[in-house]
């Protein structure tokens, strides 16, 4: 049973934007193992706008939006071990949203990116 669904798309250019203007933006959204994965990419600023907007579209998803008790930083985007996206929840924010199973799918060009992620309770 589908809980919740939620998309989200960003520009490339404003993510890259944020990164290189705005003092701890990329820590305060990305994990340490996100910019550690984005950084090691030639175009890394597509990689990043991907990670926004999965978590953009995981908040979608839960249905409240991001809220008090959670974090951009602890919903991490990662790859199994077949090089699948995942949604892994951190600290107080996998307290908060409680266990959920996550979907999510990424896409990203030279000027776009997308994400959907699907979640069941």
């Amino acid at each position: 049973m589908i809980s919740g669904i939620g998309t989200d798309i960003v520009e490339t250019s404003r993510i890259a934007r944020a990164i290189e203007k705005e003092q701890g933006f990329r820590e305060l959204v990305f994990s340490n193992d996100e910019i550690a994965y984005c950084e090691s990419k030639t175009n890394k600023y597509e990689h990043y706008a991907a990670r926004f907007a999965a978590k953009e579209a995981f908040f979608k998803a839960i249905g409240t939006g991001w809220k008090a008790g959670t974090a951009f930083h602890e919903v991490e985007i990662g790859n199994n071990e077949n090089g699948k996206p995942e949604i892994i929840l951190r600290g107080e924010t996998a307290r908060t949203v409680g266990d959920i199973r996550i979907l999510v799918s990424l896409s990203h060009i030279k000027d776009l990116a997308v994400a959907m992620v699907i979640v069941n309770p």
